[in-house]
Formats: structure tokens, sequence, C-alpha cells
């Protein structure tokens, strides 16, 4: 029976892993579609998907009764459950640094004016939005939206049943011959 079990958690492990990383491709848990992005930083790119850190560090270890899925990157609670950050001068400096970053990539015509271009426009969004951001006050709130992609869900009990029952159908097949 040990076995079977030891089997069972291998397979459940196995699965999830791969379903929990398939939600970055799918942009949401599951059939629970992730909130779009406001941040007009990367338009139409993958939300949470920058350098792909956050993917990566999806890891899970087992002991003989239990299986545990955790990841190691420090903003990875806030992006799976949600919640809201406290602006600090640390932060107020980063997005400083970004619009002026942003802002210093204006294409210009000869004469010093902006270029009424795709991608000045682009990047005059995002400066405006990093401006937003450095301008707020030291203690105001950012909430950040939940964007699951582990833990509980319908479909994940769904598939540790389906993967129990396969895996018990095998042993009575394969140890109880008649």
């Amino acid at each position: 029976m040990k076995r079977v079990f030891r089997n069972i958690l291998k397979d459940i492990r196995l699965e999830l892993s791969d379903e929990f990383d398939r939600n970055f491709e799918r942009q949401g848990f599951f059939s629970e579609a992730w909130q779009r992005r406001k941040s007009p930083t990367r338009p139409g790119g993958s939300i949470l998907i920058d350098t792909g850190t956050l993917r990566k560090s999806i890891h899970s270890r087992s002991s003989d009764t239990s299986i545990t899925f955790y990841s190691d990157v420090p903003y990875a609670e806030i992006h799976n459950d949600g919640g809201e950050i406290t602006v600090t001068e640390k932060m107020k400096r980063f997005f400083w640094a970004k619009y002026y970053s942003a802002t210093g990539s204006f294409g210009r015509k000869k004469n010093g004016e902006k270029r009424k271009d795709k991608r000045t426009i682009q990047l005059t969004e995002e400066a405006e939005f990093w401006k937003h951001l450095a301008l707020m006050k030291v203690g105001k709130t950012i909430t950040i939206p939940r964007r699951r992609f582990m833990g509980y869900s319908p479909e994940v009990e769904k598939m540790v049943c389906e993967i129990v029952e396969e895996n018990l159908e095998e042993f009575f097949k394969s140890d109880f011959k008649l």
C-alpha cells in the first residue's frame, strides 16, 4: 500500500506542477482569468511574466504523507493572494528613476518637438504612469489584484481524485489478478 501511496503523491506532484506552470500560459488560474494590467509599461504583454522568475520559482516538496507547493521569490505571495503595499521613500526614488528613464527615450524632431509616432506616444503614457506613482505620498497604499497561479481549486480537487482513482485501479488490476 505504501508503494501505491508514493505513486499517487508522485503523480499528483507532477500533474499539479505542470498545471500551475500552464496557468502562466492561460493568464489565469484554471478558468479564473487574471485581471488585466493597468500599467502601460508592457502593453499587450503577458501578465506576471517579465523575466520568468516568478514562473520558474514554483517548486514542490513532498513527504511520506503530503505535498507542498511554494515559491521562494518575495513577491509571489502578493501576486497569488492580492493585497496592499505601502509606498516608501525607496519606492518613490525607483518610480522617479523609471520616469526619467522613460522621458529620455522620446523621439524628437530636429526642432526639439516630440514626434507623434506610436513609440513616442507609448513612452509618453509610460512616463505619465511612472510620474503618477512617483508623486504618491509616502504611506499611501497600492492595491495589487489577486492573480492566483497556484493553490486549491475545484479543478485541483478533480485532478487529485482522478489520479487517486487511476492509481487504485492500476493497483487492483495488477496485484489482484483472479
